[in-house]
């Protein structure tokens, strides 16, 4: 081999070496508690008893540089070191993406919104718009929901769904820390049995042997079913104490002969505003 080519050989070698290392760094130095989304919330999200929570959007407005700051760290996260995450933390990471995301969009029309509809169903599609930056390319919340926590089998569980808040009140409830992947598996549990046992949005009434559902279990009812139980949304069994459902019943749901009623989803935004103005 000439010197030259062994020289140049060495010095790519050696960048490739570098470029290695620096996708490294970014993996290890990545905060995979996801702190600054914790104390964003701490100052934002106003739990509303055990089953719902509200967004202090003023508040969020005042510190929406914090929200930026967290934001622009996850975009510098490469594909390279995303790969690298374990399921959990990849999990955790594009929930709290969502979720965040979800927030400033709603600052950018901040105060004049009343719902996320508010910015279109068709041109400026809220849910379709490329406004995320995720992995070096833009992204849409859809993209963040159903190409990658539902689309993706190492990724999905029905139980994001439980999760990921659209910034209005018939959403499950916007938890007040950010999700972590060491404890993920814990929180999707408590955050399912939360909105399962939201009797505004679900729950089983014994007097008529019916069960009230979240129309959210209707858009995505393949989500639920279970392999060797014909019941749509078989899965539920396993919260069947936060739906207040006896053994009856939940042979019903296996079964899929139990008879559901739709709650209506309030697609109001989930504002303290709208809980001040029903104070006295």
């Amino acid at each position: 081999m000439a010197p030259n080519t062994a020289l140049k050989c060495s010095c790519m070698l050696m960048l490739i070496a570098t470029l290695n290392a620096a996708s490294a760094a970014d993996e290890t130095n990545f905060d995979h508690d996801h702190i600054g989304l914790t104390n964003f919330y701490a100052q934002v999200v106003v739990p509303e008893g055990e089953t719902q929570s509200r967004v202090d959007y003023a508040e969020a407005y005042k510190r929406r540089d914090d929200l930026q700051d967290y934001l622009n760290t996850l975009s510098t996260v490469t594909a390279a070191a995303f790969d690298r995450f374990s399921a959990d933390n990849q999990r955790a990471m594009l929930i709290n993406l969502y979720n965040a995301s979800m927030i400033e969009k709603i600052l950018t029309r901040y105060p004049d919104i009343d719902s996320v509809w508010d910015f279109g169903r068709v041109f400026n599609h809220p849910f379709r718009d490329n406004f995320i930056e995720l992995l070096g390319r833009r992204v849409s919340l859809d993209d963040i929901e159903h190409g990658w926590l539902r689309g993706k089998p190492e990724l999905f569980d029905p139980r994001v769904h439980f999760v990921v808040n659209c910034a209005s009140m018939g959403c499950p409830m916007l938890r007040a820390e950010a999700y972590r992947g060491k404890t993920l598996n814990k929180a999707l549990d408590q955050q399912a049995n939360r909105f399962l046992s939201d009797p505004i949005k679900n729950g089983y009434d014994p007097s008529r042997q019916k069960l009230r559902l979240s129309p959210l279990f209707k858009w995505y009812q393949e989500d639920f079913e279970v392999p060797g139980y014909p019941g749509e949304f078989a899965y539920l069994q396993r919260f069947s104490v936060a739906l207040g459902l006896d053994r009856q019943a939940v042979e019903a749901l296996r079964l899929g002969s139990l008879p559901i009623i739709w709650t209506d989803y309030d697609w109001a935004l989930n504002d303290t505003s709208g809980l001040r103005e029903a104070l006295p």
